[in-house]
């Protein structure tokens, strides 16, 4: 199985996986910057259209959060330990009801065994390609609210922590998750502004799902092989423009298969990775595992949209 020091030297290595805690909070400051920004246009300027993007870019957002809480899962967020255990989770982790410990264990699994039938992650890419009727079904099913409830059901039924934590740790990430939303509403509460609250509910259960499912499908749907141990046959790198990036691909989560070369490189450093694996050769021979835009990874996952329409 291809290696990274195959294409990079200890000394690169070592810079590459170098954590950073000023890169860090910059991450966390910037996304709840986006955030805030969001409700302030909408806010200031309330009508259908700034809504509707509002919900759309939250979601995006709300993905944000979780790149960030899977940075800190994996101890990269910050150098600092205890920076990736309490800043992932109150400020990351919690507001999207997700929990950095949960995700860590299951997640560093799903890395251990990618490329294998023992990936836990497989139900959620394995079907592809799909037909365009299922890919639409997929859609309708996330913006409707069914994937979103779904979720919240999978939660709070105690489906969706990983079975590696006690009963009482995850009884109280599903608390602290409320607790953090409760005091986001009461915050916007007490500026006058609490009923737009209601634009992070909406998106949480409609537009955040639908992003997420984009991002796995651009990750390791429809790979040139989903079951080969070499990271260049089953993750993909996709390219994004800067509106891709706001919203499906925050916080360079695109560079995904640079990502299962070396799990432990922090997202800030990832293009820079990306960049060094193409000088030296990396990708030759394995064209597949880059798409040049997200609108290309769902081309790839429902062939039929390729397809001319019948003449008439």
């Amino acid at each position: 199985m291809v290696k990274a020091t195959d294409y990079l030297s200890k000394e690169e290595i070592k810079q590459f996986t170098a954590r950073s805690d000023l890169m860090g909070w910059w991450l966390v400051a910037s996304n709840w910057l986006l955030i805030a920004g969001v409700f302030a246009v909408v806010i200031n300027w309330t009508n259908p259209v700034t809504v509707v993007l509002a919900v759309l870019v939250l979601g995006g957002r709300q993905l944000g959060l979780a790149v960030l809480m899977h940075e800190a899962g994996h101890k990269m967020l910050f150098r600092s330990d205890r920076l990736n255990e309490v800043v992932g989770q109150w400020l990351c982790a919690y507001p999207v009801l997700g929990d950095v410990a949960a995700y860590g264990a299951s997640h560093r699994v799903h890395h251990r065994h990618a490329g294998t039938e023992q990936d836990p992650d497989l139900p959620n890419y394995r079907a592809y390609p799909v037909s365009r009727a299922s890919f639409l079904r997929k859609i309708r099913r996330d913006l409707s609210g069914q994937t979103g409830f779904s979720l919240l059901r999978m939660l709070f039924g105690g489906e969706g922590r990983n079975l590696m934590l006690r009963e009482g740790e995850k009884t109280n990430a599903e608390k602290r998750g409320l607790l953090v939303n409760a005091a986001l509403f009461l915050l916007m509460l007490a500026l006058g502004v609490g009923g737009y609250y209601l634009l992070w509910v909406v998106a949480y259960l409609t537009t955040y799902p639908l992003v997420a499912r984009i991002r796995q499908v651009a990750e390791h749907g429809n790979v040139p092989d989903l079951y080969d141990p070499d990271p260049r046959r089953h993750t993909r790198t996709t390219y994004a423009n800067p509106l891709e990036r706001l919203i499906l691909c925050p916080n360079r989560v695109n560079y995904h298969l640079e990502h299962h070369l070396l799990a432990s490189v922090p997202v800030h450093h990832l293009k820079a990775l990306h960049q060094l694996l193409l000088q030296r050769g990396f990708y030759v021979g394995h064209e597949g595992a880059l798409a040049g835009s997200y609108l290309e990874v769902i081309r790839r996952a429902v062939p039929e949209l390729n397809r001319a329409p019948a003449a008439a």
